[in-house]
C-alpha cells in the first residue's frame, strides 16, 4: 500500500506525526518505507535521530534516481542507524523500517515523462518490498504531489492501493488551506483526474488528518480559568461547523492528533520511553499514532460515508 503524505502549508506537523504513524505501523509488526518527498526541505533524518542525513543524504538520495544519475537511491534501516538509544535495535515482532532519504542540498524540480516512470518503478520496488510504504510529500500544490499524481495513473500502478493524507491543524486558516488543497481548481482531485485518475476513486481514498488538536475538555486543561475553557468551547464549536462546510468534517476525517509539547518543541518519534519512562509525552499522543497507523490499512475506515 502506498500512502501519501500532503498538506496545503507548512507547520501542520505532516512529516512528524507521518513518521511517528510509521513508526507505530512498524511497531504493529508491519514492514514499512518512508520516502522523503519533500524535496524541497529534505529534512526526515531529524526525526527518525539520523543525523547523517539530517539535511538530507550525500550518498545519492531521491532527488538524484529521479533526475537518473544513479540506480537505486540511498536507504538507512532505521533500527540499526538512528542515534536514540530508545530506536536502536529492532523490538521484538517489530517490522521493518526504511528510509531512503532526499539529497543534501536538493529542490524543487519539474518533472518530465522519464521522472515519472523512475518514479512510478520506485513505487512499484517499495510495494514489492513492504506491507506500506509513506510518501512525504512537499506542501502546497508542488511538483512532487504532480509527479507522485501522474505516476499512480499510469496503466502498471492500476493494481496497487493508494491512499492519500492530508495533514491540517486545527485552525481557520489550515481548515481553509486543506480544503483548497483538495478541492480547488488545480488541487489534488482536479490534477489528479487530468492525469487519468477517476475521480470518485481518488475521492474515496482521500482522507483528513487534523494535528496539534486542543480539546476542550482534556483533563490537562484543568488549571484554566471557566471564561478560557467556555471560549476554547465556542471556538471549538466554530471550528467543526466550519469543516464541515469546506468539506474536511467528520465523514472524511481519519483521525485526530492532540497538542503535545514534545511534537511541538522537538519534531521526533514519540517512544513509548518518552510516556512510561522519562513521562516527556502523553499517552493520548501515542494512542492516537497507533490508532492512526491502523485506519490507514483497514478498509472500513475507507468505506464512502
Amino acid at each position: 500500500m502506498l500512502v501519501f503524505a500532503s498538506s496545503d502549508k507548512g507547520g501542520t506537523g505532516r512529516s512528524v506525526t507521518s513518521s511517528n504513524v510509521l513508526y507505530r505501523s512498524a511497531l504493529q509488526g508491519l514492514d514499512v518505507g518512508y520516502l522523503d518527498f519533500d524535496f524541497g526541505s529534505p529534512t526526515a533524518g531529524t526525526i527518525f535521530a539520523i543525523d547523517s542525513v539530517s539535511h538530507g543524504t550525500t550518498r545519492g538520495g531521491l532527488h538524484r534516481y529521479l533526475d537518473g544519475s544513479l540506480a537505486e537511491p540511498h536507504r538507512l534501516e532505521v533500527w540499526a542507524e538512528s542515534l536514540r538509544p530508545s530506536l536502536r535495535d529492532r523490538p521484538p515482532g517489530a517490522g521493518r523500517l526504511v528510509l531512503l532519504p532526499g539529497d543534501s542540498g536538493g529542490g524543487e524540480f519539474p518533472h518530465n515523462r522519464e521522472m515519472v516512470e523512475r518514479c512510478a518503478r520506485l513505487f512499484l520496488r517499495m510495494e514489492e518490498e513492504f506491507d506500506v510504504t509513506l510518501v512525504d510529500l512537499s506542501a502546497g500544490r508542488s511538483y512532487a504531489t504532480q509527479m507522485a499524481l501522474e505516476a499512480t495513473a499510469l496503466p502498471q500502478m492500476k493494481s496497487v492501493k493508494s491512499r492519500w493524507l492530508i495533514f491540517h491543524r486545527w485552525t481557520r486558516q489550515h481548515i481553509y488551506a486543506a480544503s483548497s488543497l483538495v478541492y480547488s481548481p488545480n488541487g489534488i482531485l482536479d490534477s489528479g483526474v487530468q492525469r487519468g485518475h477517476q475521480l470518485d476513486d481518488l475521492r474515496n481514498a482521500l482522507r483528513f488528518v487534523r494535528t496539534a488538536y486542543v480539546d476542550p475538555d482534556s483533563p490537562e486543561l484543568a488549571g484554566l480559568q471557566p471564561a478560557q475553557v467556555a471560549w476554547l468551547r465556542e471556538c471549538n464549536r466554530d471550528l467543526l461547523n466550519l469543516a464541515s462546510e469546506s468539506r474536511v468534517g467528520r465523514t472524511v476525517l481519519l483521525g485526530t492528533v492532540p497538542h503535545d509539547p514534545v511534537l511541538q518543541w522537538q519534531e521526533q518519534l514519540i517512544s513509548d520511553n518518552d510516556v512510561y519512562a522519562r513521562k516527556i509525552a502523553n499517552l493520548g499522543t501515542v494512542e492516537a499514532f497507533s490508532e492512526l497507523a491502523k485506519r490507514i490499512a483497514d478498509d472500513s475506515a475507507w468505506e464512502t460515508l
